[in-house]
């Protein structure tokens, strides 16, 4: 009999695909993989994550990785994708030859439970519908010098970036509204610059996320705040 009765989890999940590489030539592809997995590697250093600890569920152009039980969400909603973006910018500018690395990433926290072909449940459906939004696709697309797309769920929106711990202005997001297979799935864009907020403006081009300072809020205070 299969085992259908795996304990319910509360996770942070996060969701990265690479643009345009189904156009990329294999040697193209390889590099592409190689320089996500380096951005990646140097944006959760930043924050004090070791990605080896992420549980991944891999393809050729991205990935979905949940996220260790205790994560918190705010420096990785902010620190990290402004250490991501940073570090986006460091290896197109070094890079020889080839199409630049341009992705799209999603964040969403909340339930799940592992599975045999990876987590089941709403979360990862929410962050996989977020990733594939037709508007976070165009900001690429209407946008040629940015490198990073980046959308958090209205979950996470509300109870991370609005509260202030994150290190993005929640002015600087713009909602979304996604209809797919008969489902709504709703979320925040960040249109302005993956900056610190208060930064000036030579610091929001040179400066990468180091660790942050200390912060309160994590995953189970958040899901006890849900239910509330």
């Amino acid at each position: 009999m299969d085992r259908t009765d795996g304990p319910l989890v509360y996770r942070l999940l996060l969701a990265v695909d690479i643009q345009g590489y189904s156009k990329r030539t294999t040697i193209e592809q390889l590099r592409a993989q190689h320089m996500l997995s380096r951005a990646l590697d140097h944006a959760a250093s930043a924050i004090g994550l070791d990605r080896a600890l992420w549980d991944k569920q891999v393809g050729g152009d991205g990935e979905l990785a949940t996220l260790p039980e205790g994560v918190d969400p705010a420096p990785v909603a902010g620190d990290f994708v402004i250490a991501l973006a940073a570090a986006l910018r460091g290896l197109n500018r070094g890079r020889d030859g080839g199409p630049a690395l341009r992705i799209r990433l999603a964040l969403h926290h909340g339930t799940m439970t592992a599975g045999p072909f990876g987590p089941a449940g709403d979360a990862p459906i929410v962050v996989q519908r977020l990733l594939d939004a037709a508007p976070l696709r165009r900001l690429l697309i209407d946008d040629p010098g940015r490198d990073l797309a980046y959308v958090v769920s209205e979950s996470l929106y509300e109870d991370v970036v609005r509260t202030g711990f994150c290190a993005l202005q929640p002015s600087a997001f713009r909602a979304i509204k996604v209809t797919a297979k008969g489902a709504v799935f709703r979320g925040h864009i960040l249109t302005g610059e993956a900056a610190r907020r208060n930064a000036r403006p030579r610091e929001r081009r040179d400066r990468t996320a180091g660790p942050p300072g200390a912060r309160v809020l994590d995953l189970p205070s958040l899901a006890a705040r849900g239910t509330a």
